[in-house]
């Protein structure tokens, strides 16, 4: 009876195996090439599965790219929070908000149109799609994050909080994806994210 387990075993092996290989290639491919210059059948040959079988992990490119960027995206909030964390007592809530989203933005802007692409499957796919679905949690970590920040603040309630982390956000989503904006580098980006952040939480100071 006992003897039955190991096939199973093994089918979850191959299998988590094969995803693997499609992770490794897919990442492969779209760091050397962006999004737009890779197709599903070429991220399957450098995987070595066949094609049908890279369906079975992801339908679509775009789910390709979710599954790639969800994992960069939560080591690049991880390190934010850690960062962030470092920096109590060495500054006001502004320099440790900035401290989260530097990595978040360089995360974004490593390769800028997948990043963009991305950010902007996000906002507009379908969000029962499981990688999305994880994809938005991630993001909703992110806001979660700033918002716990920001009530370590004496002139910010709760409420306001929430809003303002949503505001925070949102700038950056337009910060790092804008075309205007992508000549920029990372440090030009960042300060003038950091700029409108100051700007956002300076009438929260004024009228305590």
């Amino acid at each position: 009876m006992g003897g039955g387990h190991t096939p199973v075993g093994r089918r979850e092996r191959a299998k988590e195996d094969k995803r693997e290989r499609i992770m490794t290639a897919a990442r492969e491919q779209f760091a050397e090439h962006g999004v737009s210059g890779v197709t599903t059948r070429q991220i399957a040959d450098r995987a070595d599965v066949a094609i049908g079988t890279l369906y079975r992990y992801a339908s679509t490119k775009a789910e390709l790219l979710i599954m790639v960027q969800n994992e960069k995206f939560a080591a690049a909030i991880d390190d934010g929070l850690a960062a962030a964390n470092a920096a109590v007592g060495q500054g006001g809530v502004l320099e440790r908000v900035v401290a989260l989203i530097g990595p978040v933005v360089a995360c974004v802007r490593e390769q800028t149109e997948n990043g963009r692409t991305y950010l902007h499957e996000l906002v507009f796919g379908d969000p029962t799609e499981p990688y999305r679905r994880a994809g938005l949690a991630l993001a909703a970590g992110l806001e979660e994050g700033i918002t716990g920040l920001l009530t370590r603040d004496d002139y910010i309630d709760a409420a306001d909080a929430a809003t303002l982390a949503r505001v925070i956000t949102a700038v950056i989503h337009i910060s790092t994806t804008a075309t205007v904006y992508l000549h920029r580098s990372d440090e030009a980006v960042l300060a003038d994210v950091r700029n409108q952040i100051r700007a956002t939480l300076a009438p929260q100071h004024r009228t305590a």
